[in-house]
């Protein structure tokens, strides 16, 4: 059986990031009493601005070594470097994640899987940062080509443009979906923290990763939350954390041979994913839509433009045929999109003439 799937859920608690030996020694202790079954905290914090937080190294490693030590809890640490798989192995480290700005550079991915040959370690592959499921399941199968028997994938969402719905990194829960298919046996982990970016979401969305028959959570967990030195909005306390635990529906594993009633829950949480997902898409077209407004303001032009409506028409019902969609139905639904997208253009116009006039 796959190391991570010895529980259901396989869960891995911790800070963000190890602040203090205090901090880490507290978060320890709480969650050794709960059916945890890795501690994780930043060593190496690799953050989007130069300025931040960027983690504790090595002297952190001795704060988790000596945690570990003390409450008999296993740990996890993510790696971007092999001086840090040297380091984190030093130190008893017992399992590895790669980030998710790792997982997108093949080159990096590989001489991390180069370092680990001749290891026995588990490792866990956070996804890349953009939705990208080829470059997710590559990285997966380079480690284990360097023998390494197991391997799990962390899904902590894809990042965008701008936030949606509320989550800090899109869920796209379909990819992750897509990597189960191709690769069944594979354990593939929730990360609520990175996905809301909101302790007040992380029971829903934790939820929803049980009800795609997810194997386990990862939740970034701190006694202070509102303290932390890093991500402090999207981490909970261990309290809160033993309280989503105990509230979470583990339901049965998705086979092909379930019955008909069990089937047809499955696909409805996918297609409940997907019809979010899309609702999104449409808000941000909104949106796109009266920015145009604005610059049609401007430049004194009409908010229906029939050459781009023409346009449209044509890239998008060929884009539909492509995937043996109706013509006329994709005609008939960009139709009422366009509609809408016309009648917030034209509001905009209409509110500024009305300045105009005054």
């Amino acid at each position: 059986m796959s190391f991570f799937k010895t529980a259901r859920p396989f869960v891995i608690a911790g800070p963000c990031s190890a602040e203090t030996r205090e901090q880490v020694m507290e978060t320890a202790h709480a969650l050794s009493a709960m059916k945890v079954q890795l501690f994780r905290a930043g060593i190496w914090k690799p953050r989007t601005r130069p300025g931040s937080f960027e983690g504790n190294g090595p002297q952190a490693l001795e704060w988790l070594q000596e945690a570990k030590q003390t409450y008999h809890i296993p740990l996890t640490a993510e790696v971007a470097e092999p001086a840090h798989i040297e380091l984190a192995l030093k130190h008893g480290v017992d399992v590895l994640w790669i980030g998710a700005r790792t997982t997108v550079n093949p080159f990096q991915v590989q001489h991390l899987a180069d370092a680990l040959k001749g290891v026995d370690i588990p490792v866990m592959i956070k996804n890349p940062v953009n939705p990208d499921v080829d470059l997710w399941q590559g990285a997966i199968e380079r480690f284990e080509k360097a023998g390494i028997s197991n391997v799990a994938a962390i899904h902590r969402g894809f990042s965008g443009y701008s936030a949606a719905a509320g989550y800090r990194n899109q869920p796209n829960w379909p990819i992750p979906i897509e990597l189960k298919r191709r690769k069944p046996e594979l354990a593939i982990i929730c990360d609520p923290s990175h996905i809301t970016g909101k302790r007040s979401r992380i029971a829903e969305v934790s939820q929803k990763a049980m009800d795609m028959h997810f194997d386990g959570l990862m939740i970034e967990t701190h006694p202070r939350p509102e303290e932390a030195w890093s991500d402090a909005a999207q981490q909970v306390t261990p309290e809160t954390l033993k309280e989503i635990l105990a509230n979470l529906v583990v339901r049965e594993e998705y086979t092909q041979d379930m019955t008909g009633l069990i089937q047809l829950e499955y696909l409805r949480q996918l297609m409940d994913s997907l019809d979010a997902e899309i609702i999104d898409l449409v808000a941000k077209r909104m949106e796109l839509s009266e920015q145009m407004a604005e610059v049609k303001r401007a430049c004194n032009m009409t908010a229906y433009q029939p050459a781009r409506w023409r346009e449209i028409v044509e890239t998008r019902s060929e884009r539909a045929q492509a995937h043996q969609l109706s013509k006329e139905f994709i005609v008939e639904l960009y139709e009422k999109i366009h509609h809408e997208s016309i009648r917030k253009q034209l509001a905009i116009l209409e509110n500024a003439t009305k300045e105009i006039k005054k």
